[in-house]
């Protein structure tokens, strides 16, 4: 009987299987191929530097960064009463960047506090200043400044009393301290939530009208 072409094709000899493909490079074995000794002396390097750097350098970083103020600059004044607030430190975080820890100012941009008579004149005004703020020109010292200052009621009466204490006696100024009462009495008794209007709304304050 003559097979058929099926049976034929069934009883071929089939090819044989190819080899695995071998692999390019074998596993790293860490006894038959430890880490190049090389490698392993500068990663030791790079540990034991960054471990010398971080021991020997400063603590805190380069102490003429930031603003500059010591700890005795942030400490409250001598002498003062246990729970008051420090007009110093008052004046630093709220109105040294405008007026300068100098009390110059900025020439032609913001006014000086140093011999400003805003400062050393009527209390009831520089009270009202802190309290309200003042928008338009504002003669100071003889010359006029046009800007703008924010009001800063949002800080309590001993605050704003301690800071209008400090710039009074400060930077040659003599004028006298300026008690939390003064202050609690003029927010009591305005009604504006508005900037006063440059310098001549502020000396309309004593004139009465």
């Amino acid at each position: 009987m003559t097979p058929s072409p099926e049976d034929a094709l069934l009883r071929a000899p089939r090819p044989a299987a190819a080899p695995p493909q071998a692999r390019e490079q074998a596993d790293p074995s860490e006894r038959s191929q430890p880490i190049p000794l090389l490698v392993a002396a500068i990663t030791l390097a790079m540990v034991l530097g960054g471990a010398a750097y971080i021991l020997l350098s400063e603590p805190f970083g380069a102490p003429g960064l930031g603003d500059r103020r010591t700890i005795a600059d942030l400490r409250p004044a001598a002498g003062a009463a246990a729970g008051s607030a420090d007009g110093k430190q008052v004046f630093a975080g709220n109105c040294a960047s405008c007026h300068q820890a100098t009390g110059k100012g900025l020439p032609g941009v913001f006014p000086p506090l140093a011999g400003s008579e805003w400062v050393t004149g009527d209390e009831r005004v520089l009270a009202n200043i802190l309290l309200h703020g003042v928008d338009g020109e504002l003669t100071v010292a003889g010359t006029t400044y046009k800007g703008s200052m924010p009001s800063f009621k949002q800080l309590g009466d001993a605050e704003l009393a301690a800071v209008a204490s400090y710039i009074r006696a400060e930077w040659g100024n003599t004028a006298g301290a300026i008690k939390p009462e003064a202050i609690a009495a003029e927010r009591k008794a305005a009604s504006r939530d508005a900037p006063f209007k440059g310098g001549a709304e502020l000396k309309a304050l004593t004139s009465g009208s």
